[in-house]
């Protein structure tokens, strides 16, 4: 029993511990991620500027990640940094609850260290499969949860491109959705989103675990390995992020959802084609060093050239 008290106890801990530095670290990181949203819905207000590429090559950069958040401060103070914080936050404490409440519900067999040598290839597989199944619902069940509070914190901060005061307040942003859309208004770009997570989560999931187990038995460099494989597999499916973020303030009575920031899309699939066709599924993706892309700007084609990517 009283062992039982301590592992319940120690799990407490570390759960708080996590929740609390993953609040600090969105809150310290906000005004960053609220100007890569930016960035990914197209928006631009700085003009771009003569420069060359890594291999000497004349080109139009624009400025990067610290001159558009500087920019922000210097619109809306330093307050209008954290717009769309609160709804934000609250969208992640509630589905981090609602995650570990469903999963701490799902037991993985074995009292073992899969790391340890003397283990063998069928309880590593096992205890992979389980892990693995674990946290895809885990992720599901956060994504999903959290939405509602991602749709409005996304249509808060894109108010900053036609400067509407729609999704001001948290409770009149509930109503305002509501309101216009009923509750599929909430879910709005949850699909995309949904996919590029769990698509980020399988993929380097088993590419890990082929790694670690058949390629490499260090442990140090099993650990960067793993960092290694997740960066790489996020960056393999960020224009679903992209394509959530555009379709979920699309023509939700804000300017940066309307023509000519960007077309009225029928679903996110038209949205991800229209975006391939532009060439701006990774817009934002860069955040450092930015060039301005060799395609017309995302408000200039024509409604014939939208009716064929239908």
């Amino acid at each position: 029993m009283a062992a039982s008290s301590f592992d319940l106890a120690d799990r407490t801990y570390t759960f708080f511990s996590a929740l609390g530095f993953r609040i600090c670290l969105s809150t310290v990181s906000h005004p960053f991620d609220y100007a890569k949203f930016l960035m990914q819905i197209g928006h631009e207000p700085m003009p771009s500027y003569p420069s060359r590429t890594v291999f000497g090559k004349p080109t139009r950069a624009l400025p990067n990640i610290f001159k558009y958040v500087g920019y922000i401060r210097n619109t809306d103070g330093i307050l209008g940094c954290f717009r769309g914080y609160v709804p934000k936050i609250t969208g992640q404490i509630i589905s981090t609850f609602a995650a570990e409440n469903v999963t701490k519900r799902m037991k993985i067999d074995g009292d073992f260290n899969p790391s340890e040598d003397e283990i063998s290839n069928e309880q590593r597989w096992v205890h992979f499969k389980q892990t693995l199944m674990k946290d895809f619902v885990g992720k599901s069940v956060t994504i999903v949860v959290s939405q509602p509070f991602y749709v409005i914190s996304s249509r808060s901060m894109a108010q900053f491109v036609g400067g509407e005061e729609i999704y001001s307040g948290f409770f009149g942003s509930i109503a305002e959705v509501y309101r216009n859309e009923g509750i599929r208004g909430f879910f709005i770009g949850l699909v995309p989103r949904w996919l590029g997570e769990i698509i980020t989560l399988l993929l380097s999931s088993f590419v890990i675990y082929g790694i670690n187990n058949y390629l490499i038995h260090d442990p140090e460099i099993k650990s960067l390995s793993s960092a290694s494989i997740q960066f790489i597999c996020h960056t393999l499916t960020y224009p679903f992020t992209v394509v959530s973020a555009c379709y979920t303030v699309n023509n939700c009575g804000l300017a940066a959802g309307q023509p000519p920031q960007m077309p009225i899309f029928d679903n996110w699939t038209h949205t991800w084609r229209y975006l391939q066709q532009i060439n701006q599924l990774n817009r934002g993706s860069n955040t450092l060093f930015r060039y301005c892309p060799p395609t017309r700007q995302s408000g200039s084609l024509d409604a014939k050239m939208l009716d064929t990517l239908k």
